[in-house]
């Protein structure tokens, strides 16, 4: 038996570091708004060491949290190792806002943390927390790196750190952490060899599941490589290029805005499609009006967005690590009528999941495993040079009940999604008790109009609710 322990990073959790480059970090961030409650001190200050102590308390449920990074030799590829030297207040800092601190500098703050790289000889996160903010109200600011979570997994680790109820406290004991030992580059080696050995007989093992697992093994095997080749085939088209899309620099800017659940489920009620249909309508709104104040025709502009797709299974809530797809798709920023924007993209998304292009997706991103590190890490970093979208827009459903920080409730959740070289703007959402909370990133210098780009999507979605209202008003007269 050995008397080391270890895990791999899959191939898809090893490219976010090969992808993370000086100006372009590869962590998932938020910015938590959180009612003071019982951690107010009389001082007006927050009880910081109550929340690490809180924190601290659920480690044992995330081992992840306190592993750190090791290389195997001569491979561009990691490995998960036990931090024997594991600190908690590294990871949990307490800062603070000139009282009384606006949203506005909340956000300022918020951009300079993420736009910081995390330290990889450490476990990949940080949580500050921020106090000092106008209406009796803290911050949490979360790091964490995206080779260690994807959205979902992100929305099961906040539901391990907080509790649902108020009354929530502190364990009197905790499981004791004891690292166990890393292995020795030798014996990281000889693992590599061995795994290359074994590679024809895990490939027969793969088939054999898959063809125990389908019910028609030749039409599962035609459907899967049909959405292999289409997806394929769509990200070796370039998008038109557009002032978004240029090399990005180190600065940050982090901007928000939310919206009542609600309201959203009124135009899905309205139009038919999706929640994630009438986001993405709202976001072509919200370009097209960013487009012409730039002085850009948006009228046949093939403006794409990559939209993360999770295939997580319902067994695998909790696990670290990203089990996540993606779909590409056009947004008619060249209408300008928000019903037909609506139709085009209903239609598009419906189109994909008829042909599974998830599936298609995570096929090529399983063929990942079987290519040499060295090879991903070539094609990764020229990468972002050919990529296949415009923009990022990812859609995570959070739970829809009141969240406690010892027993202090969140208020409000943003999330934000990191940018790729050429990529200067990026748009996270995170729906959590009846609201969604939007989340944009960009660059400081590509974007420095994001305010504008904020109202131009509360523009897009009032405009698409009075579009839906007629249509809404007129089902009901009829079903009445």
């Amino acid at each position: 038996m050995p008397r080391y322990a270890y895990e791999r990073l899959t191939a898809l959790d090893n490219s976010f570091l090969v992808l993370e480059k000086p100006n372009a970090y590869m962590h998932v961030a938020s910015t938590m708004l959180f009612e003071a409650g019982p951690l107010k001190r009389p001082d007006g200050g927050i009880d910081a060491d109550q929340i690490r102590a809180m924190i601290g308390a659920s480690l044992h449920h995330i081992p992840r949290y306190r592993q750190r990074l090791a290389w195997i030799p001569f491979e561009n590829h990691a490995v998960w190792v036990d931090d024997e030297n594991f600190q908690l207040e590294f990871h949990v800092r307490h800062t603070s806002l000139p009282r009384p601190g606006s949203e506005e500098q909340l956000k300022r703050l918020s951009a300079r943390v993420m736009q910081q790289h995390l330290d990889r000889s450490r476990p990949l996160w940080e949580i500050w927390i921020v106090e000092g903010i106008e209406k009796d109200r803290f911050a949490l600011i979360s790091k964490v790196h995206h080779c260690m979570v994807d959205g979902v997994s992100g929305v099961d680790l906040m539901k391990v750190l907080m509790s649902l109820s108020p009354d929530a406290t502190v364990p009197a004991e905790s499981p004791r952490f004891m690292p166990r030992p890393a292995p020795s580059a030798i014996e990281l080696m000889r693992h590599v060899w061995m795994r290359r050995a074994s590679f024809p007989l895990t490939a027969l093992r793969d088939l054999r599941r898959l063809a125990s697992e389908a019910q028609d093994t030749r039409q599962e095997l035609f459907v899967r490589l049909r959405a292999a080749a289409e997806t394929l085939g769509a990200t070796l088209r370039s998008p038109s290029p557009t002032p978004l899309n240029r090399p990005i620099g180190p600065h940050r800017r982090f901007d928000w805005m939310a919206m009542d659940l609600a309201n959203v489920k009124a135009v899905r009620k309205a139009f038919g499609g999706s929640l994630n249909d009438v986001v993405l309508t709202v976001v072509t709104g919200a370009v097209r009006r960013f487009l012409e104040r730039r002085g850009v025709r948006a009228q046949g502009l093939d403006f794409r967005i990559l939209a993360p797709v999770s295939v997580r299974a319902s067994d695998e809530s909790g696990a670290l690590g990203n089990r996540v797809s993606a779909w590409v798709v056009p947004l008619p920023v060249g209408e300008d009528d928000p019903r037909e924007q609506m139709k085009a993209i209903a239609a598009h998304t419906a189109q994909l999941k008829d042909s599974k292009s998830a599936v298609g997706a995570e096929v090529l991103t399983g063929a990942l495993e079987w290519t040499p590190s060295q090879l991903l890490a070539l094609g990764a970093r020229n990468v972002t040079r050919l990529l296949p979208f415009n923009m990022v827009v990812t859609n995570v459903p959070g739970p829809q009940v009141p969240m406690y920080m010892a027993g202090a409730r969140m208020l409000e959740m943003y999330p934000h999604v990191p940018l790729a070289d050429n990529l200067g703007l990026g748009i996270a959402l995170l729906s959590y008790d009846g609201r969604i909370f939007w989340g944009f990133g960009a660059d400081y210098d590509l974007v420095p109009d994001l305010e504008d780009f904020v109202a131009g999507t509360r523009e897009a979605l009032a405009e698409l609710m009075r579009a839906a209202r007629p249509r809404a008003s007129t089902r009901g007269a009829t079903d009445r």
